[in-house]
């Protein structure tokens, strides 16, 4: 088994006053559209909640192949999820990702799993220099050492886990819109305004595939 995504959805948006994965697009779950976007380039997926109370939400929704793992310590943040689905990925190479971008690319996935090959990691870079870490990929075992090493630092944000490894590929933003033109893949639900873009674009992308 080479290749895992690991699915943060340990998450409580304030805004939108719910858990992020669990908040209906469509009539669907968020964590559902991203699952059913990657699922293919992928042998396995984790998904990693902040409580077993979560644990159980998820359970409702999701398929038995599905993997769904409690975040290892107490203290929310997004390292520590990264840490704990690291932890338990089988796979060689792990995406990771956050449970609210319904238009996930299944392309730029399978692109960064394979620009992974024989690296640390691959995180997207923005042209300002702003980095894509929870839409990355990531060498399982040397990442789990360097979020390891960021904790002990008492650092929660994955960019110190990043610094910690050794050989990082950043992938210019501007090369992936080849692939997905107007970079929808990187588009996340926080607010209900976002909530409601996402929902004409599924929309639009319907009526798209009626007219063709």
């Amino acid at each position: 088994m080479d290749k895992t995504a690991i699915i943060l959805a340990g998450g409580f948006s304030k805004r939108l006053r719910e858990d992020k994965g669990l908040i209906k697009l469509a009539g669907k779950p968020l964590i559902l559209h991203v699952i059913d976007r990657i699922s293919n380039a992928v042998d396995e997926v984790i998904i990693v909640v902040g409580s077993e109370n979560q644990k159980k939400d998820y359970s409702c929704i999701l398929k038995s192949t599905v993997k769904i793992i409690t975040d290892k310590y107490d203290t929310q943040s997004p390292i520590v999820g990264a840490l704990t689905g690291f932890e338990n990925a089988k796979g060689k190479y792990s995406l990771l990702l956050p449970c609210d971008t319904p238009f996930i690319s299944s392309e730029i996935a399978s692109l960064l799993l394979e620009l992974c090959i024989n690296t640390d990691a691959v995180v997207p870079r923005w042209p300002s220099g702003y980095l894509e870490p929870l839409q990355a990929c990531y060498r399982t075992k040397s990442s789990l050492v360097a979020a390891r090493k960021a904790l002990k630092d008492r650092r929660l944000d994955i960019r110190s886990m990043i610094s910690h490894l050794k050989k990082v590929t950043y992938l210019p933003t501007t090369a992936l819109e080849q692939i997905d033109p107007k970079l929808m893949t990187f588009f996340n639900v926080n607010t209900p305004e976002d909530l409601k873009k996402a929902e004409l674009t599924l929309k639009q992308l319907f009526h798209r595939i009626l007219e063709y």
